[in-house]
């Protein structure tokens, strides 16, 4: 059985082999790599991915990638567009294959039907002498000294330096397209990374009960408010304006301070200049907030009126946290 030590001296050579491969792609970008970018942002149609065996997993990722940042793409097994599925590259498509060796047979059957086509093509390999690369319109090299594998056989270092090249691609689309984040959350409307690009703190506070007590109110209403509201605090009003909270640990404190408490009023014991957060932020600015300063609860307010409270169990039960 092996040790840990050797567990992790293999996991640790694994990772600087991938990471060196990785690292020696920006001395292999040039020209062509820029000239794909600009074609792919001009094209009026789609970027159409292909690829076999673990190119084509890698393959299928880069869609999911362009996809999320903006640039429309599909999936294309190569080996199934040589059997019926060529008809998914359309007109105004750009094509991009994917393969290590760039020779392999069913890249070698799909070139001539993409250039038929007057598609252009996008040949990503680690074999500047094969036919992909010699055929296609733009070459991205991404050739490896060896794969992490100690057989040199499974691809390892290969596929991350595709990975990669597929990330730089669509990076570089993002931020010619501008791509805000309100971009990036209609494409990822659902679950955590979602919400803390579209949910906003109106959306939790509506869902809350909204504690107030007048400076006037004494200790036992002050009580009573914070815990029918159940958020372990209460917005302390003049009228209609803010002026204080009490928290728990406000009531906590005047517990210790005073022998006596029937004569204290909500203004004896409260936090003057609470921290509030605007309404239409997004929820996630809300935790930034509370992290920032060390407390679980924030006022919110639309304008100058008190609307409720968000609170930090609000955004672990949104998942922002």
């Amino acid at each position: 059985m092996h040790n840990k030590n050797s567990i992790l001296a293999t996991a640790k050579r694994t990772l600087e082999t991938e990471s060196k491969a990785i690292a020696n792609l920006i001395n292999a970008l040039d020209d062509s790599f820029a000239d794909a970018v600009q074609h792919i942002y001009n094209s009026q149609g789609r970027v159409v991915i292909s690829g076999v065996g673990k190119s084509a997993i890698i393959a299928s990722k880069m869609v999911a990638t362009f996809n999320s940042t903006g640039t429309p793409a599909i999936f294309m097994h190569a080996a199934d567009a040589i059997h019926g599925d060529l008809g998914t590259i359309q007109k105004n498509d750009v094509v991009i294959c994917l393969s290590k060796s760039g020779n392999t047979a069913e890249i070698k059957a799909l070139i001539p039907l993409i250039k038929s086509g007057k598609n252009k093509l996008i040949g990503i390999t680690g074999n500047m002498d094969s036919i992909l690369a010699k055929q296609s319109d733009f070459v991205l090299n991404t050739y490896v000294e060896k794969e992490a594998c100690p057989n040199n056989l499974a691809p390892t270092t290969s596929t991350s330096a595709q990975l990669a090249m597929g990330d730089a691609l669509a990076i570089c689309l993002f931020e010619l397209r501008d791509f805000s984040a309100d971009d990036f959350a209609k494409f990822h409307p659902g679950g955590a990374l979602g919400k803390k690009l579209y949910l906003r703190v109106a959306d939790i506070v509506a869902l809350n009960q909204k504690p107030q007590v007048q400076v006037d109110s004494d200790v036992k209403q002050v009580i009573v408010e914070i815990s029918e509201k159940m958020l372990g605090v209460t917005a302390v009003m003049d009228t209609e304006k803010v002026v204080g909270v009490v928290t728990d640990g406000d009531i906590r404190r005047m517990l210790n301070k005073y022998e006596d408490i029937r004569t204290l009023k909500a203004k004896d014991i409260m936090t003057q200049n609470p921290k509030t957060i605007s309404s239409d932020a997004l929820a996630v600015k809300a935790l930034e907030q509370m992290q920032d300063k060390g407390i679980s609860q924030l006022l919110v307010m639309d304008g100058n009126t008190y609307v409720g409270i968000v609170h930090l169990h609000n955004l672990i039960n949104e998942g922002i946290l």
